[in-house]
C-alpha cells in the first residue's frame, strides 16, 4: 500500500505545494497555518498525532466533557500607555495613507489552575484548535469553507457587551464599526476574487451573540461567497496561499498593513492570528486562530487585540483587547 502525504512543521517555498499533494490524493487531512506562513503542519485524519485535538462546527476527534471543577483565571495586560503609544504610531500611518484599517495585537500573561487541554475540553466555540500542549484557540470565526465548488469567508468585525442598552442596534448604528466593517468586507471580495468568479456579498453585517467568558457579546459579520473552479481539490495549498492572511486579523491595504504591524508590534504572532481547517476528501472547513493562548517556558500567554481605524478612541479599543481575554467556559 502506498505511504499517504505526510507534512509536518515547514518553512520552505513548496510547502503549500505540498499541501497540494494531500488534496489530490483525496486524503482527509488537518492543516495548520501561522500567520505568517512559515509554519505549516499537515497530516492525514488517519495517521493524525495524538497530541492534536480539533473542532470545527460539528466536525471533531475528542469526546465531550463536562466541567467538574471550579476555575481560576487572572490577566495582566499592557500598561494603557504602552497601548496608546502603539495605537498613535498606527494613526499616523492612516494620516500618510499607508493603511486604512489595522488589526492591533498584544500578549498578555495570564494565570489558570486548568492546564491547556483542560481549557480547551471545556471551552464552548465554533472552531477549537489543541496542538501538542504548545497552544490552544477557541475561535468564534470562521476562516473559509468550500462545499462542492462554492468557497464562503464570513469576516467578523465589531463587537459590543449584549447586555447594554439596545446593543444589537448601537453596534449597528456605529460609523467606525460601519467602516471597518466595509473595509474588510471589500478586502475579502478582492481575496475571493482573486481565485473565484461570481464574487458576492450574500449578507451583509449579521449580529450572532458569543459567550466571553463572564460577559455576553454580540459579534457582527457577513458571508461572501465565489465560485471556484471544479479542480480545487487539486490546488488546496495554493488557494489558501494566494488569500492569506485572513483580512479580518490583518487589515487594508493587506501589504503594507502588515508590513506596519511587523514593526510596531513587539512580539512574535506565531500561529496566532493563523488558520487551521480540515479536508475531508470532499469538502473544507477552516477556523481563524483568535482567542488564543500558548505556553511559553511553563507560563501561559494570551494574545487578543482589534481593529484600529482613524475614528478609533485609544480607551474604548484597550478596554476590548481586555474584554476578548476569557475562557469560554
Amino acid at each position: 500500500m502506498a505511504r499517504k502525504p505526510r507534512i509536518d512543521l515547514f518553512s520552505t517555498p513548496d510547502t503549500f505545494k505540498d499541501i497540494d499533494v494531500l488534496g489530490k490524493s483525496r486524503t482527509p487531512f488537518l492543516f495548520v497555518i501561522s500567520y505568517d506562513q512559515n509554519k505549516i503542519f499537515a497530516q492525514p485524519l488517519s495517521d493524525l498525532d495524538n497530541d492534536i485535538f480539533y473542532k470545527l462546527e460539528d466536525w471533531r476527534n475528542y469526546p465531550v466533557k463536562k466541567r467538574e471543577k471550579s476555575f481560576t483565571f487572572s490577566k495582566n495586560p499592557v500598561d494603557f500607555s504602552i497601548y496608546k503609544k502603539a495605537m498613535e504610531q498606527i494613526l499616523e500611518e492612516i494620516r500618510s495613507g499607508n493603511t486604512y484599517l489595522l488589526n492591533l495585537t498584544f500578549r498578555t500573561p495570564v494565570e489558570s489552575n486548568f492546564m491547556l487541554k483542560e481549557i480547551f475540553t471545556y471551552s464552548r466555540a465554533k472552531f477549537k484548535l489543541y496542538f501538542k500542549d504548545e497552544f490552544i484557540c477557541f475561535s468564534p470565526e470562521r476562516f473559509v469553507e468550500i462545499t462542492d465548488d462554492t468557497i464562503a469567508t464570513y469576516p467578523m468585525k465589531g463587537t459590543i457587551d449584549a447586555n447594554l442598552p439596545n446593543a444589537k442596534e448601537t453596534i449597528l448604528a456605529d460609523k467606525k464599526e460601519m467602516a471597518e466593517h466595509v473595509m474588510i468586507v471589500d478586502l475579502m471580495r478582492n481575496d475571493l476574487g482573486i481565485i473565484g468568479s461570481e464574487v458576492k456579498v450574500e449578507k451583509f453585517r449579521y449580529v450572532e451573540k458569543i459567550r466571553a467568558g463572564s460577559k455576553e457579546l454580540l459579534q457582527v459579520s457577513s458571508k461572501i461567497t465565489a465560485k471556484l473552479s471544479s479542480g480545487w481539490k487539486d490546488n488546496i495549498g495554493t488557494l489558501l496561499k494566494q488569500i492569506l492572511p485572513a483580512g479580518s486579523i490583518s487589515g487594508t491595504p493587506k501589504k503594507s498593513t502588515v508590513n506596519i504591524i511587523n514593526r510596531i508590534e513587539d512580539y512574535d504572532r506565531g500561529f496566532y492570528t493563523g488558520v487551521f481547517g480540515v479536508f475531508d476528501g470532499e469538502t473544507l472547513r477552516s477556523g481563524v486562530m483568535i482567542r488564543f493562548i500558548e505556553k511559553e517556558n511553563g507560563k501561559l500567554f494570551y494574545k487578543s487585540g482589534g481593529g484600529i481605524t482613524i475614528d478609533s478612541d485609544a480607551k474604548s479599543e484597550y478596554e476590548e483587547l481586555i474584554d476578548k481575554i476569557y475562557l469560554p467556559f
